[in-house]
């Protein structure tokens, strides 16, 4: 079972079982144009242009302005996460192409969020470091930017969102200032940073994660899931570049959770997040490694399919989960309503609930105790618009007065969970709804505004098309075909 980006479980796992920028003289005219003015922007419902703005919202107004670091979750006492900065980053381009900000303030919040990164310690103490080698801790303190705890670790898949939002500043802020060229030369200097070979004691695979006390994590990234960035930007590296053959052993096991579910014949990963977090930067439409030209698809089709089998599973509703159906679906790794087992009886099974888990349904594993996650299918929007546009206005019609708010969506909420009188530790109960959620959590909150944004523009796509190392990356794992080979023309 896996839960988001892996590492929120897999560590704790682990310990209880134990130089100049070559883009800066290229960048002296804009190379971009604004969204507005792209010929592939379309219109949005209302409710999801509204969506689009309150979920952008939340990065900009739940940062630390002195250091740019974003919490895990918020409103609510938090430390950072760092996968959420790399979201937050992203997400400053779009609050600039729509004009929820001005590009001066992008600039100055991202300026101020790459200062601290080039300047935060790196060593390999306990207490006193931000990261090492390269890589970041996956939580870090708000204030300090200290590793927030010892339990949390150097996370390769975290650093990878990171570096995803750094490598978007890289490409977006173009023009011939003095402060866009300093975001352009210290995104890439905390890019070339990064020592991906030295994440490797089982190469050519990387290895989840490293702790001064534990040293690394004995799990690798080794699957059709989540990772498929972290072996692009390692591949990509000019400095400390993974072997050749790393993409080809980290797929080796595809063929275990090839098949059909609930009618569609894909590459399985239960929770939903694992066929959205690469696709919020890269464009897979038509282009192929080894695996998809043999299967004859890409993997943007492969996670479209994934979408319309989770809707499937919703509407068959094995677990008799109240609410589910057609338009009320999406199951990954999220919040929930806390540990209790309610005992079954005759014509009521027995029901588990869970608190954050990796909650999904699909070859691999079904995990469902009717917790729903909007973010499972905002997330999935740019693959399966047709039946997400209205799984999300359902779900706001439906609940929303419990569960949409000033940021948009909550993380997830439960129309099955009545238990009366515990302890939660997140949300909470309301007696005409079931429970639902009060705050909302960044690795959550980025999928949705960024595939809105992809979706209706194809913005952040575009920028990270023209970062060669994002194509050199793609390139070395085998992919060809589509805008790799210059075709403009999106199938």
């Amino acid at each position: 079972m896996l839960s988001k980006t892996k590492t929120r479980w897999i560590f704790v796992l682990a310990m209880a079982l134990a130089c100049a920028s070559p883009l800066a003289a290229q960048a002296k005219k804009p190379v971009h144009s604004p969204v507005h003015k792209q010929a592939a922007t379309k219109p949005l419902p209302p409710s999801i242009e509204d969506l689009e703005k309150r979920t952008f919202t939340w990065f900009w107004e739940s940062a630390n302005p002195a250091n740019g670091l974003v919490p895990d979750h918020y409103p609510a006492d938090s430390f950072a996460s760092i996968a959420s900065v790399g979201f937050g980053l992203t997400a400053y381009g779009v609050g600039v192409e729509r004009g929820y900000i001005t590009r001066d303030q992008a600039i100055d919040r991202t300026l101020t969020t790459l200062r601290f990164f080039r300047d935060a310690p790196q060593n390999d103490s306990e207490d006193d470091a931000t990261g090492f080698h390269g890589f970041y801790y996956h939580f870090l303190n708000m204030q300090t930017g200290k590793r927030e705890a010892r339990w949390v670790e150097l996370s390769t898949v975290d650093t990878t969102w990171l570096m995803a939002g750094v490598l978007f500043a890289q490409s977006y802020y173009d023009r011939d200032t003095p402060k866009e060229k300093e975001i352009r030369d210290i995104a890439d200097q905390l890019y070339r940073n990064v020592e991906w070979s030295w994440a490797q004691p089982r190469a050519p695979l990387i290895s989840m994660g490293w702790t001064p006390g534990g040293k690394f994590i004995p799990h690798d990234w080794k699957s059709y899931d989540e990772s498929m960035l972290v072996y692009i930007l390692a591949l990509g590296s000019p400095t400390h570049p993974v072997s050749d053959d790393a993409w080809a052993a980290r797929t080796t096991d595809y063929q275990r959770t090839w098949g059909t579910f609930y009618g569609q014949e894909h590459l399985s990963f239960a929770p939903l997040f694992g066929h959205q977090y690469s696709h919020v930067w890269v464009d897979f439409r038509g282009i192929r490694d080894g695996w998809s030209r043999d299967k004859g698809l890409d993997y943007f089709e492969n996670s479209r399919r994934a979408t319309y089998a989770q809707r499937a599973y919703a509407v068959a509703n094995p677990g008799n989960c109240t609410g589910y159906g057609k338009n009320v679906w999406g199951l990954t790794a999220s919040n929930g309503p806390g540990g209790y087992v309610v005992l079954g009886h005759p014509t009521q099974p027995q029901r588990k609930f869970f608190g954050y888990t990796a909650r999904g349904a699909g070859i691999d594993y079904i995990q469902d105790d009717c917790t729903i996650a909007p973010t499972a299918a905002g997330g999935s929007i740019a693959f399966a618009p047709e039946i997400v546009v209205p799984a999300l206005e359902e779900m706001k019609k439906r609940y929303g007065k419990y569960i949409y708010n000033k940021y948009g969506f909550v993380d997830a909420f439960n129309p099955s969970f009545h238990l009366q009188n515990v302890q939660l530790r997140t949300g909470k109960l309301v007696p005409e709804m079931g429970w639902t959620d009060t705050v909302q959590i960044g690795i959550d909150q980025g999928p949705i505004v960024l595939m809105i944004e992809n979706w209706r523009s194809n913005f952040v796509w575009n920028v990270m098309k023209k970062n060669p190392y994002i194509r050199k990356g793609l390139e070395r794992a085998g992919f060809t075909g589509g805008w790799l080979d210059g075709d403009s023309k999106q199938p």
